[in-house]
């Protein structure tokens, strides 16, 4: 027991930082994409498709490589999940046609996975009164998609798009090296495992699931989602330079990432009925303010014609998008608190349906932005979006848990009225 304590910092450490670098990496064509859009002259649903292809790959194989991190041992997959996407990072460099950069973004989705690998990985190097501390830790690895947002747009800049793959892959190698340096392995962990796909996807009959994974989707999926398109979205709407842009999409990534351990720490002393609420309405008047178009108007008045100009500044629009990212980190971890509280036998399966669900939500919504704004013309339709999917789950919470409430609040009555 000892010595497992002396391996847990270590484990925990690289763990993170290889996740970090694994989301870094798998959210590359936030910034990537702007200028391969402008070479290949891309519309919006298209721009929408490349961002949103490599979180296709890393939301399907998170059920399957959660079994194999079971079955392996977390140690040996992470490390060879990495070194699998080192090449197709790589010739990224070298694609000159969409459906290169489509397919190779398939491979780099790779690493998208990490998570469901990681997760338990340092779970059980953890005792239970530490683990959520240890895995909210970890799971501020999300905030590799700000790192992207620092590093990617100086690396374009100063050496061409060409060039932010090959150091990328060198990243990825060396990352996958000092992982397997510092990490360890401990047999007890591996758990034989007879679990499949199907198996796991059985506990969709449930319909406290498929509500997990409705929130899910739009905590996590939004968040990567938003994390894909706010830096086009600050170049075209308000022209700003690419750094400038990505630096204020940064504002939106990294407290949506880091503050996802207190999240979990909100979560376990308010619970996460309330706390999942809350974010819910927050989310719900941020989307409502942020999906209003920029709007002129002329009002008659008593002294005659008066113009009105109504539309969000730089500044106004990064504070609410801050606000969403604090909201998002916080409901990430609520939802898996409620997932641990009604599936604490099974949560392994739940937990890899629910990612799978957030994550495919990552993946469509890109896509729909580009759709909608080619559509409408409308930027801010991306926003209307996800305002409708917030609405969905206000409705869809209050409806489920209101036979709770009451069950709950007619013994509180009858305690008074005694």
């Amino acid at each position: 027991m000892a010595a497992n304590q002396n391996k847990q910092m270590p484990v925990l450490i690289s763990s993170t930082f290889a996740f970090t670098i694994c989301f870094a990496i798998w959210m590359m064509f936030a910034v990537l994409g702007i200028p391969i859009k402008n070479k290949l002259g891309l519309n919006e649903t298209q721009f929408g498709l490349l961002a949103a292809m490599p979180v296709l790959t890393g939301s399907l194989v998170r059920v399957p490589l959660g079994i194999w991190t079971d079955r392996f041992g977390g140690r040996i997959v992470f490390f060879l999940l990495m070194l699998s996407t080192v090449v197709p990072i790589y010739l990224i460099s070298y694609a000159s046609e969409f459906w290169h950069f489509l397919v190779l973004g398939l491979f780099v989705g790779l690493a998208g996975g990490s998570f469901s690998v990681g997760t338990p990985y340092v779970a059980r190097w953890f005792q239970p009164a530490r683990r959520g501390l240890a895995m909210g830790v970890f799971g501020a690895g999300n905030s590799g998609s700000a790192l992207t947002k620092f590093v990617a747009p100086a690396i374009i800049a100063a050496l061409g798009w060409q060039m932010l793959p090959k150091v990328y892959a060198a990243a990825m190698l060396v990352t996958a090296l000092l992982f397997w340096f510092f990490s360890a392995t401990d047999k007890s962990h591996v758990v034989p495992s007879n679990v499949s796909f199907m198996d796991q996807l059985k506990v969709l009959k449930d319909p406290r699931v498929w509500r997990y994974c409705q929130y899910y989707s739009v905590v996590f999926g939004g968040y990567v989602a938003l994390a894909l398109w706010m830096t086009k979205y600050y170049v075209a709407e308000y022209g700003f330079d690419l750094r400038l842009a990505a630096l204020l999409a940064a504002c939106f990534s990294l407290p949506g990432g880091v503050l996802r351990a207190l999240g979990g720490w909100i979560s376990d002393k308010y619970g996460a009925y309330k706390v999942t609420w809350c974010v819910m309405w927050i989310c719900w008047v941020c989307f409502f303010l942020l999906s209003y178009p920029p709007t002129s108007m002329v009002v008659k008045t008593v002294s005659g014609e008066m113009s009105l100009d109504i539309g969000l500044g730089p500044v106004m629009f990064t504070v609410l998008l801050f606000i969403v990212g604090v909201a998002t980190a916080v409901g990430k971890a609520s939802v898996f608190k409620f997932i641990s509280d009604d599936f604490s036998h099974n949560i392994g399966a739940v937990s890899g349906v629910v990612g799978l669900a957030g994550g495919l939500g990552g993946f469509i919504l890109p896509i729909m932005f580009g759709a909608l704004v080619d559509l409408t013309g409308i930027r801010s339709s991306s926003f209307m979006l996800l305002y409708g999917t917030v609405c969905v789950s206000l409705v869809w919470m209050h409806f489920s848990f209101k036979p709770e409430r009451v069950s709950t609040a007619e013994p509180m009555a009858l305690a008074r009225a005694a």
